[in-house]
């Protein structure tokens, strides 16, 4: 077996294994304390790890089609959930309201467009979920990602401008390589969507395990506090 092959393989796994903890730990938060954004960061990590599962599975040779429509959902959703967790950050009750619905409408379209649409086979290549979406999910999908990461970037930058923390630093960065790597699958650019999850994830990992412990009062709005 060719060594490249395992290793992609089993960093696929071992990386849907590591989200699904980190999503797990935020949950646990959440049903803890009772806020919000840490509902919505552990979601959108779980999203990203069953994102990242069906990659693994797909590259071991199992192809299935209600994978990949699953698949092209979870690429815009990953971004769009996040999103809704950073909206907190922005301080203002009806933007947040605002763009909550929108979310939440656009992501319920995208939703039932892509288990509607059959995913075309041209749209894995080597093992590699790398060809380009049916354009009706694309355009549908971007107007889910587009806001997003519109959003992330400015929230990532409130949060800097009010809490100037590296563990502050890694999380925004995550969330918005993150946010970047889905817009461009959209944008035709799928490759960069791996990449994205492996450093957007990594450094969303890296902030979020180094939070000091701290009350809940004091835990920031952009992502769960596990080590509580």
């Amino acid at each position: 077996m060719d060594a490249e092959y395992v290793v992609i393989g089993s960093s696929l796994f071992g990386l849907a294994i590591l989200l699904g903890g980190l999503a797990a730990r935020g949950l646990v938060q959440y049903a803890r304390q009772r806020i919000r954004p840490q509902l919505l960061w552990g979601s959108g990590l779980a999203l990203a790890a069953a994102a990242v599962a069906i990659e693994a599975i797909v590259f071991v040779g199992i192809v299935v089609p209600v994978l990949l429509q699953t698949y092209l959902f979870l690429s815009a959703a990953i971004v769009g959930v996040l999103s809704l967790g950073a909206t907190r950050i922005l301080r203002h009750a009806r933007v947040e309201a605002i763009y909550t619905v929108w979310a939440v409408a656009s992501m319920a379209g995208v939703a039932a467009l892509c288990f509607v649409t059959p995913a075309p086979d041209s749209l894995v290549v080597g093992g590699i979920i790398s060809g380009n979406p049916p354009l009706p999910v694309l355009v549908v999908s971007s107007l889910v990602t587009g806001p997003a990461t519109i959003l992330l970037l400015s929230a990532s930058y409130l949060s800097l401008k009010r809490n100037w923390r590296w563990q502050t630093v890694l999380m925004a960065a995550g969330a918005v390589i993150l946010g970047a790597g889905g817009t461009l699958y959209i944008a035709s650019f799928p490759v960069a969507l791996y990449y994205a999850e492996f450093l957007g994830i990594f450094c969303l990992f890296l902030g979020i395990v180094s939070l000091p412990q701290s009350s809940a009062s004091h835990l920031p709005t952009a992502a769960p506090d596990p080590s509580g």
